[in-house]
């Protein structure tokens, strides 16, 4: 009898720890606690600890960070009837907890469903060529779309990138031809235009040598002018000097000096072998006045 009343307390106070521990919640900052109470919503809990009535209430967790999920790779038809293949990541956010746990039954794999319909929905309306060249484009899109949808389910989702698009095998070998022939025309240009601007350097130094020669020659004829003008100056200056000097020096001498410098002329002149006929200056002069009275 002890042993069965000791059984029976035991289980009561398991049951009573199981119900005081299933009643206390501890909610970390980035999440909330969506609380039923008899199957009503009665709003969101926490952060921090959160106390519930066994039994009555039951919570449903929702995490408020920042996810992203992964869209495999989606075969999808563009416009121009291209087979494609592409896979892209997308970022969402939880604003309202309770409207996520109450307007969606399994949100992540509606927002799924629904991402893959409209990314083959956007690319059915585009061609091939904007589907490569026009990534940017096709994201916002898409983001705009999931967005306007998941709305109502309290999410926003904030980003959408595409990863990877595979052409069909026929395309990727006609982009690989279109990009190697692309290549040889670019190094066919770049070539011709190095060609080009080699030219011209070529000719532009040519032109700026000549110009320079020229120049030089005009400088070095100019130089050598002005040299032969500076010189006949200073020669015509010595000799206006030399003139000035031998001027200056006549008016010292008396007439003394003069008659023996005349006698050592005379003197000089007579010494020669040949014959001469000397009249002195006196003799010219006395000549002058007879023919001056006759």
């Amino acid at each position: 009898m002890e042993t069965t009343l000791l059984c029976l307390v035991g289980g009561v106070g398991i049951v009573v720890v199981a119900l005081i521990a299933s009643a206390i919640r501890i909610v970390p900052e980035y999440q909330r606690l969506v609380v039923f109470r008899l199957g009503r919503c009665v709003g969101e809990k926490g952060p921090g600890i959160v106390l519930l009535i066994p039994v009555v209430d039951r919570a449903a967790r929702v995490d408020l960070r920042e996810q992203v999920r992964e869209i495999p790779h989606q075969t999808a038809i563009t416009k121009d009837n291209a087979g494609i293949s592409i896979d892209f990541i997308w970022y969402y956010k939880v604003l309202d907890p309770s409207e996520s746990v109450l307007a969606v039954g399994n949100f992540e794999s509606a927002a799924q469903g629904m991402a893959t319909t409209t990314l083959r929905a956007i690319l059915g309306s585009i061609i091939l060529d904007e589907v490569l060249s026009e990534r940017e484009h096709i994201n916002s899109m898409l983001r705009t779309r999931l967005d306007e949808v998941t709305e109502r389910w309290g999410v926003k989702v904030t980003n959408v990138e595409i990863r990877e698009i595979i052409p069909p095998r026929e395309i990727q070998e006609s982009m690989n031809r279109q990009m190697t022939a692309e290549r040889i025309r670019r190094a066919v240009v770049t070539e011709s235009l190095g060609t080009k601007e080699a030219a011209i350097t070529v000719a532009e130094g040519e032109k700026k040598s000549a110009i320079l020669e020229a120049e030089g020659k005009k400088q070095a004829a100019v130089l050598e002018a002005e040299g032969q003008q500076k010189a006949q100056e200073l020669k015509a200056a010595g000799y206006a000097s030399a003139l000035e000097n031998i001027f200056a020096a006549a008016k010292e001498i008396d007439q003394k000096t003069m008659t023996l410098q005349y006698f050592d002329t005379l003197k000089e002149m007579g010494q020669g072998e040949s014959t001469k006929y000397i009249f002195p200056m006196e003799f010219t002069s006395m000549i002058e006045k007879f023919v001056g009275k006759g």
